[in-house]
């Protein structure tokens, strides 16, 4: 019985899954407010390239950025399965426009590999760690880095 509760203490997040292209994504759910259908964006004159724009969500202005240029992927047409998802940094609330929301997966720290070497790229730099699962790669963001707020304020 005790080596049962030895492994239950192990630590557990859990990450809301996305698709961008044929890779499979995600987001820590601490940071995830909500998952919208694709809307109307604003398009704002001068915002960084990977900005799309802004949208009204309930009376507050949000910020949406595409996922696949702040990724350094290739671009990808909307579909019925686009999704924003609605993340709030700090108090900072921002939409991540991505393919197809998947699922809530549980990860044990020791299903992790942090800081894996995936090149030189600066968006190499958002990428938190990745994990292995059901012969699946899944790459976890960092968003404290890919919504670096500085960017924004240009």
């Amino acid at each position: 019985m005790a080596n049962e509760e030895d492994q239950t203490n192990e630590s557990v997040t859990e990450w809301v899954t996305f698709h961008l292209l044929d890779e499979k994504y995600a987001v820590n759910v601490t940071h995830v407010r909500e998952v919208l259908k694709n809307t109307n964006i604003s398009p704002v004159p001068g915002a960084p390239y990977f900005v799309l724009g802004i949208i009204n969500l309930r009376g507050n202005i949000v910020t949406v950025i595409d996922t696949h240029s702040r990724l350094s992927l290739a671009a990808s047409e909307p579909t019925d399965s686009t999704r924003i998802v609605v993340v709030d940094m700090d108090g900072q609330v921002v939409g991540m426009m991505v393919d197809k929301v998947e699922e809530v997966v549980n990860l044990k720290e020791s299903e992790i590999d942090y800081a894996p070497n995936v090149g030189n790229d600066d968006s190499s730099n958002f990428i938190h760690g990745v994990s292995q699962r059901d012969e699946e790669l899944l790459i976890l963001v960092d968003l404290d880095k890919m919504l670096d707020l500085e960017e924004y304020r240009g």
